[in-house]
């Protein structure tokens, strides 16, 4: 069995760690230089739209009233890596019984649960 005195010393190191996280983000922030006026987009530019134009990198057309960087790569990175997750969660969903492969939910209940429906 613990005493008092063991679980105090086991709470003191995370403590101690996020009080010195803490005081290292306080002081990155307050040591920060931001500038006086941030840019930002023009007011007559639609936000929706010169996102898009970056997202397919159609600015090289001057579709966009914003300059920008293309993010094709970017954007199909990022969804092949979701279909790559998504493909593992239904792999890993599945589990074998005897050399088959059989859904981890098992038989849906397509009658909602009433009694006398598909239910046995």
């Amino acid at each position: 069995m613990s005493n008092d005195g063991s679980r105090s010393r086991g709470r003191l190191v995370p403590a101690v760690a996020v009080g010195l996280l803490f005081a290292i983000m306080a002081l990155t922030v307050l040591s920060a230089d931001f500038p006086a006026e941030a840019a930002a987009f023009p007011a007559d530019a639609s936000i929706v739209h010169n996102i898009g134009y970056a997202l397919f990198n159609l600015g090289e057309y001057e579709l966009g009233s914003v300059p920008s960087e293309g993010f094709l790569a970017a954007f199909l990175i990022a969804a092949v890596a979701l279909d790559v997750a998504v493909d593992g969660a239904v792999y890993l969903a599945k589990r074998e019984e005897d050399g088959s492969i059989v859904s981890a939910v098992g038989t849906a209940f397509t009658d909602g649960g009433r009694d006398g429906g598909e239910r046995r």
